[in-house]
């Protein structure tokens, strides 16, 4: 099958469908609405998510706006610390982000960053960024600075520390962070709650509801398969160039045609009805993901709506109020 290098759309086109999708989702009560960090990816999503979420928050007025993951070894730390101070202000104290090191080699190379110190990097920008959030002036590099704006959110953003090792679980438990690994790992929660006594610091773990994936929406699944498959395809085979020997990460696969990803579950597809027995037997958060691997914007529409103009109502009219996360993620899942 021959690789999908670029998206239907231009780039022009699909960056502003993601904010066309994102006041969408706001209208029609998403939880949240979620960016990652990516460069050099064949589709061109996502090297700017700061960008991206900035033009999000500016669009929206009730869903949370969450970069997930922030590569912040990637930044200068203190205008990292600037850029998310302004961005909570501009989102009303909307703002989440995991704090993520990354795993591929090529994106520190193409920032001029040393993949051999990315755990020292992580450490000062952790540092940096709490310091200059802070209320009083602190030392960097042998200045006295104080660092405006100030977070809206105090003390600061919602920041957790992601990763997916025991050196991630330590950090977050070191900063009295809270801890977010992108699935159910019971060795490193506990050894971060364990870290945490030690450091005599309250936090706690936020992790995907299990068996969570990407979902998407049609009439007729089969049919969508034949459609959609190769995007989905495209962006599985890729997240999966990506893999790291002797890193877990979640819904990897080596696939290598439709029917296979499909049959490894990287991601669904749904009708209405099937979506809202599945939340009727107790599945609580919903993952879209609308421009999949270059899916057409039209299609990408199409699926969206049928989550925010049958499945969300109907939920409502049911319980009288929608208790479902629903959560939009446009681009490769971090």
């Amino acid at each position: 099958m021959t690789n999908i290098d670029e998206p239907a759309a231009g780039h022009q086109q699909r960056y502003q469908a993601a904010l066309d999708m994102a006041e969408y989702a706001d209208r029609h009560g998403f939880a949240a609405i979620s960016c990652e960090e990516h460069h050099l990816s064949g589709t061109g999503w996502l090297p700017s998510p700061l960008l991206l979420a900035a033009a999000i928050a500016a669009r929206t007025r009730q869903a949370g706006v969450s970069i997930s993951a922030l590569l912040i070894p990637l930044y200068d730390p203190v205008r990292l610390a600037e850029d998310i101070a302004v961005l909570d202000n501009l989102s009303g104290g909307r703002l989440a982000i995991v704090a993520g090191m990354g795993y591929r080699p090529a994106e520190y190379a193409a920032m001029g960053r040393d993949w051999a110190q990315r755990g020292q990097l992580m450490d000062t920008a952790l540092e940096v960024m709490l310091a200059a959030w802070g209320d009083a002036p602190f030392e960097y590099n042998g200045t006295l600075i104080n660092v405006t704006p100030k977070p809206c959110t105090r003390p600061h953003p919602l920041l957790f520390v992601g990763g997916m090792t025991a050196a991630a679980a330590r950090r977050a438990a070191r900063f009295g962070l809270p801890y977010s690994p992108p699935m159910s790992m019971p060795s490193l929660e506990a050894l971060y709650l364990r870290e945490l006594e030690v450091h005599g610091h309250q936090g706690f773990v936020h992790r995907p509801e299990p068996g969570s994936r990407i979902t998407l929406l049609h009439e007729n699944p089969d049919a969508a398969w034949t459609e959609f498959g190769p995007y989905i395809l495209n962006e599985a085979r890729e997240y999966g160039s990506w893999r790291r020997a002797g890193l877990p990460r979640p819904n990897e696969a080596s696939v290598d045609s439709v029917e296979r990803v499909r049959a490894h579950g990287y991601a669904e597809i749904l009708t209405p009805e099937q979506l809202l027995a599945h939340i009727a037997g107790g599945r609580t958060e919903i993952i879209v993901n609308p421009l999949i691997g270059g899916l057409p914007v039209e299609a990408g529409w199409a699926c969206l709506r049928l989550l925010g103009d049958e499945v969300l109502p109907r939920i409502e009219a049911a319980q009288g109020s929608a208790h479902t996360d629903s959560r939009t993620t446009k681009g490769v899942p971090a």
